[in-house]
């Protein structure tokens, strides 16, 4: 990201002073239109953060219901089954297992701070049944496909900012995101199980106990490390607008030893399968129900499970607040630079040179950069993505405005998740992870721009 960043505000300050010795016309300036398009990003930048901040407090109130509920244990029991045919190297009763589970059951709700530490302690496990350490098992490149690509239902972070933006129907995402996350997710899978055939593993270089399966009951303790020990750089570029939820902590989950029947899981599949067709159908239609009844729906799930809803909302909602005002500097950062890079010319000249060539496939030009950044910076592509929606030209409720915020959700920073997971465990040969990571990612764009351009054009 520093080089991203560098490479911006040199890109936009060569391109105006270029412009600036190069006019004839007394009226233009170029570095003088820089200046204030740096001093008007910044304003903007605070503004889009303050007015996060109810928005935030809200969704995170009613997801801390959520967790505090269960939900995520719910998750994961129901995911049981089938991990453990995925992963038929692993032990079913391996912490490893209980952490994967509980990784991608925090991802498909949106809890990126969860996320995070259930992924880094996955991995530490799955290093412990490593019989070439330093060298990724096909399992560690299974896990992190499908943790890059994970079928996310609730897109939190990404409606909170439609939301504030003034977005008429901001959770008009949902079905696309899920649309994009199901294939991505399919594709990270098929992609990760054909190329381990190609990538074959070295040697085992030790042996591994037969007890090295010990029960998960000391995965408990162990989750706890982790949400602690994870450094600020894992939890700030995480899935799902990467520094917006990344200061909430974990709340002590109940660790499932066993799923559900596995044709309970079969049902819940399929019926997220029936809603793709539904929501493709009628999802103009139902974006302005999902915000009403997710409220009704998470306060209705507290009570039932005998939460006291108004004082974990408040809770949730304190951290929604901090939240909203910690990623300032993030998005100062990187709108000073995208709109630098606007007042300069330099945006325009690149939308002007590949626009021709990506309109007609349905990603227009104004979506591309985000599209390019989002494997290597969450952060930045969420700042782009603001920047777009925040453009009186384009909105979030036009067709480029959906679209960059279903790319954000469906879509992961990849080369950071891979460099902080196998940073853990000191994993430097990564085999087919990377290759198999941005597959899902490609696929995620091309499912976004096809449901986009069908729901929306």
């Amino acid at each position: 990201m520093n080089l991203i960043f560098l490479a911006l505000i040199v890109i936009a300050v060569a391109t105006a002073a270029i412009r600036e010795f190069q006019s004839t016309d007394p009226d233009e300036q170029p570095m003088q239109a820089l200046s204030e398009g740096a001093i008007d990003a910044a304003g903007s930048a605070v503004e889009l953060a303050l007015g996060l901040v109810g928005v935030m407090a809200l969704f995170l109130g009613l997801m801390k219901i959520a967790e505090a509920g269960g939900l995520l244990t719910v998750l994961a029991r129901l995911l049981r089954p089938l991990m453990t045919r995925l992963f038929p190297s692993v032990p079913p009763e391996h912490p490893a297992m209980g952490a994967m589970i509980l990784n991608f059951s925090a991802n498909i709700l949106g809890l990126g701070n969860a996320a995070t530490p259930f992924g880094i302690r996955a991995m530490q496990e799955l290093e412990k049944l490593n019989p070439h350490p330093g060298t990724a098992t096909n399992a560690m490149a299974l896990f992190l496909a499908i943790n890059t690509s994970s079928i996310t239902l609730l897109p939190t972070g990404v409606i909170a900012l439609r939301a504030s933006l003034g977005s008429e129907a901001p959770a008009a995402i949902l079905p696309t995101t899920l649309f994009a996350t199901l294939f991505a997710t399919i594709a990270g899978i098929t992609s990760a199980l054909i190329l381990q055939r190609y990538f074959r593993s070295p040697a085992p270089t030790r042996s591994i106990d037969a007890d090295a399966s010990a029960g998960s009951d000391e995965l408990e303790d162990t989750i706890r490390e982790a949400s602690q020990d994870s450094t600020e750089p894992a939890k700030a570029e995480n899935r799902e607008q990467d520094s917006a939820q990344s200061d909430q902590q974990p709340m002590n989950i109940e660790v499932p030893t066993e799923g559900y029947p596995a044709w309970v899981s079969i049902l819940v599949l399929l019926g997220v399968l029936a809603i793709i067709p539904l929501t493709i159908v009628y999802g103009q239609a139902i974006a302005p129900w999902i915000i009403p009844g997710l409220v009704v729906g998470f306060l209705s799930y507290g009570v039932i499970r005998g939460v006291p809803v108004y004082e974990v909302f408040v809770e949730g909602a304190k951290e929604g607040f901090n939240v909203a005002l910690r990623i300032i500097p993030y998005l100062v950062a990187i709108l000073v630079a995208v709109g630098m890079l606007r007042e300069s010319g330099a945006l325009g000249m690149f939308v002007g040179l590949v626009g021709p060539l990506t309109t007609p496939f349905g990603l227009p030009a104004e979506a591309l950069p985000m599209a390019l950044l989002r494997p290597l910076s969450g952060s930045g592509a969420y700042g782009i993505m603001a920047g777009i929606m925040q453009d009186p030209a384009t909105g979030p409720d036009t067709h480029v405005g959906i679209l960059v915020s279903t790319l954000q959700g469906s879509t992961e920073t990849t080369f950071y998740v891979l460099a902080v997971y196998f940073g853990a465990i000191g994993v430097k040969r990564v085999r087919h992870t990377l290759a198999a990571a941005l597959s899902a990612d490609a696929v995620a764009v091309i499912a976004a721009v096809a449901i986009v351009g069908f729901l929306y054009l």
